[in-house]
C-alpha cells in the first residue's frame, strides 16, 4: 500500500519537476517577449502557475520523505491503522459504512478512503474489532460499534 502510494506521488512530483524546470521557464520567455508586464496577463498566469507548482514540489517531497519514515512491519497487527479495512455498524440508522485508512493525498471519502489524520480516522485508530466509537462528524455526533477490522497484515496474507 505505502508502495503504491509513494509511486503515485513519485510520478506526479516527477511531472511536475519537468513543468517548473522545461515548460514554466518557456512560457514566462514567450511572455516577457510580448512586451508591457502590467497588463500582460500571460506573464502573471505563468508566475502564479509557477509559484503553485513549486509549493506543490515541496508538498509532494515531504510526503515522500514522511511515508519513507512509516514502517509497515510496525504497523499494529490487531488494531486499526494506516492500511486497515473497517467496517462501522451504525444502531441509530441500522446502517454499516465501510473505510480504509490511507494517506492524505490518498483519501477520496466518496470511495469510502479516508484520511488517518482526518477526525474520523483519528477516532478510529488504535481501535479494536468489537470497540465502540464516538466520531464527531460534520452533521453532528455517530455512534458506531466497530464490526470488522482487516489490517494491512491482514490484507498480505490473502
Amino acid at each position: 500500500m505505502l508502495k503504491a502510494a509513494r509511486e503515485k506521488i513519485e510520478k506526479e512530483l516527477k511531472t511536475l519537476e519537468k513543468e517548473y524546470r522545461q515548460e514554466l521557464p518557456k512560457e514566462i520567455q514567450r511572455a516577457l517577449q510580448m512586451g508591457d508586464l502590467r497588463e500582460n496577463a500571460e506573464y502573471h498566469s505563468a508566475l502564479e502557475r509557477q509559484q503553485f507548482v513549486r509549493a506543490r514540489i515541496g508538498h509532494l517531497q515531504q510526503q515522500i520523505k514522511n511515508l519513507s519514515m512509516i514502517d509497515e512491519d510496525s504497523l499494529p497487527h490487531d488494531k486499526i491503522a494506516l492500511g486497515s479495512t473497517v467496517h462501522l455498524y451504525d444502531a441509530e440508522s441500522d446502517k454499516t459504512v465501510i473505510y480504509e485508512l490511507v494517506t492524505p493525498d490518498e483519501a477520496e471519502f466518496s470511495k469510502g478512503r479516508i484520511s488517518v489524520t482526518s477526525p474520523i480516522g483519528s477516532a478510529l485508530a488504535g481501535r479494536k474489532e468489537g470497540d465502540e466509537v464516538t466520531i464527531r462528524i460534520p452533521i453532528g455526533v455517530r455512534n458506531y460499534e466497530i464490526t470488522k477490522v482487516v489490517t494491512l497484515h491482514d490484507k498480505r496474507t490473502t
